[in-house]
């Protein structure tokens, strides 16, 4: 039986009148139980699936871009050719059905067979250090190319590769259980998949191009990709190291706050950073009572700027949450946090939002080098994501590159862009040459409301709003040297997918 949505849209198998999809439309409809969208670029019709592989967004309100269909919602893209993932966050393709234009109708036909993919040059031996989101990525991309018995990921976290989003979101808050985490497929460890080693990778041997495991392994590469990621900072103060203290960066650190909360009544997060806030927000969907400390006087003033600020720390007001802004935590007693001001916040759980540090230690002992303290630490790459021994790259939170449209050199902590390094060192194991041009993007969830972020900034101290923030309908573009360096929206996910494509196409062209 047809869902109450089904029953809305068009069905294609009856066709619908040419008229209804004019050059430049998209238009969903259903095919049996089948949710499938209609296109026409160019003037030829195209159909494929209708909700992104990802998280099921609409793909009617994203956009097209050169062959190309955006997710409205986390940006994912998928060749309208073919259906495939083209890029992350997305890895399943969507389907692709045979469209006819006939006699003043278009009807869908039926499933049809996407192109196969090229499998590029041989890329080698591969190992990928850690499988965080670009180890993984990269790892996923050329195993789907054909490659994956010439790639061992190698990763010192004790799960399989997950999606690390959910740990401070779905997961977190209780609406998606651990399995719903999981970024790899059964069996990616056996058979023709990359080889998942659980261990260490302890050094580089960088003259016999082999790295050395804790296990005493030696695995040889031709092509050697940092993702070491970063770690969670844990700021020295007294009775930051007593068990009720938790940080968050892995699934395991989601489920031990997870049995935590089952028995605290009340939680103290210690940052108002995006993990810190969205903590806050399981926190609340928990029905704990949750206080937010931070030394800012607005919650995220440095990176959205003082309005959204305001916004987003109403939004938590709203749910109940307590700020205690422009103070400094000076210790913790296991059933209180002590504050500058002599007060004291009740806590039976404590969770740190205190950002994090790359984590270099293998790359600094191998004698790559590093960025700058100025350029935001870790290792320093090229524009194809290079470090400076041959034939070894570093992508995510860890590595350091020169952004085409600032011209500076960034490192940059967002999962989907992290992914994308991941994807786009693949591409260039398998002959590809570009240089790495894609515009950062992330987005983060506060009680069903969700902002979106591309570009990158240092500061938000010139933001230019349109629309009205209070209302949570809204875009700020953040500028930097005389131009648009960052845009955050509201419920304007279309702006944000074009802005993100506009500067896109920048990057490639300063690249």
């Amino acid at each position: 039986m047809a869902d109450k949505d089904s029953e809305q849209k068009p069905d294609f198998a009856r066709g619908i009148p040419v008229a209804d999809l004019p050059e430049g439309a998209m238009l969903e409809g259903v095919l049996g139980e089948d949710k499938v969208l209609l296109l026409r670029r160019d003037g030829r019709v195209r159909a494929i699936g209708a909700r992104c592989t990802h998280l099921g967004a609409p793909m009617a309100k994203g956009i097209v871009v050169e062959g190309e269909v955006r997710c409205p919602w986390h940006h994912a893209r998928f060749s309208l050719e073919t259906g495939e993932a083209v890029g992350a966050p997305a890895f399943d393709p969507l389907p692709c059905y045979r469209a006819e234009e006939r006699d003043g109708r278009i009807t869908v036909t039926g499933r049809r067979h996407a192109p196969a993919k090229s499998a590029g040059r041989d890329p080698g031996r591969i190992v990928i250090v850690g499988g965080g989101a670009g180890g993984h990525a990269c790892a996923e991309w050329l195993a789907r190319a054909g490659h994956g018995a010439a790639v061992t990921l190698v990763s010192d976290d004790p799960d399989p590769p997950y999606d690390r989003t959910f740990c401070s979101k779905q997961y977190l808050s209780g609406k998606a259980k651990r399995e719903a985490t999981l970024l790899a497929p059964k069996g990616f460890d056996r058979g023709e998949g990359p080889r998942y080693l659980r261990d260490r990778v302890v050094s580089l041997d960088l003259g016999a191009e082999e790295a050395v495991t804790a296990g005493g392994e030696r695995l040889p590469y031709d092509a050697l990709v940092i993702a070491t990621g970063a770690a969670p900072q844990r700021p020295d103060l007294p009775g930051f190291d007593r068990p009720e203290v938790h940080t968050l960066r892995s699934l395991r650190d989601a489920d031990a706050l997870i049995a935590a909360a089952e028995t605290a009544r009340s939680v103290a997060v210690v940052g108002a950073s995006f993990i810190g806030l969205e903590v806050a927000a399981a926190m609340v969907a928990r029905e704990k009572t949750v206080t937010v400390v931070a030394p800012d006087a607005v919650p995220l003033k440095k990176i959205l700027g003082e309005a959204v600020g305001r916004f987003v720390q109403g939004l938590h007001e709203e749910k109940g949450v307590t700020f205690r802004l422009g103070r400094e935590v000076t210790g913790f007693d296991g059933s209180a946090l002590t504050l500058d001001d002599g007060s004291r916040i009740e806590a039976d759980l404590v969770v740190l939002g205190t950002g994090v540090a790359p984590r270099i230690d293998l790359a600094e002992g191998a004698g790559l080098a590093l960025a700058g303290k100025d350029e935001g630490g870790g290792i320093a790459v090229d524009g194809t994501l290079r470090a400076s021994a041959p034939g070894i790259y570093a992508i995510g939170d860890v590595a350091a590159y020169p952004d085409p449209r600032s011209g500076r050199r960034l490192r940059v902590e967002h999962w989907v862009h992290a992914q994308r390094q991941g994807q786009h060192v693949a591409r260039a194991l398998l002959g590809e040459a570009a240089p790495f041009s894609e515009t950062p993007f992330f987005w983060s969830g506060h009680y069903g409301t969700s902002l979106r972020y591309v570009g990158h900034a240092g500061s938000a101290e010139d933001p230019r709003i349109e629309g009205d923030v209070a209302k949570g309908d809204f875009a700020v573009i953040y500028r930097e040297a005389g131009r648009d360096a960052a845009l955050a929206t509201c419920k304007r996910d279309k702006h944000s997918l074009e802005t993100e494509a506009a500067w896109d196409r920048e990057a490639r062209a300063n690249g």
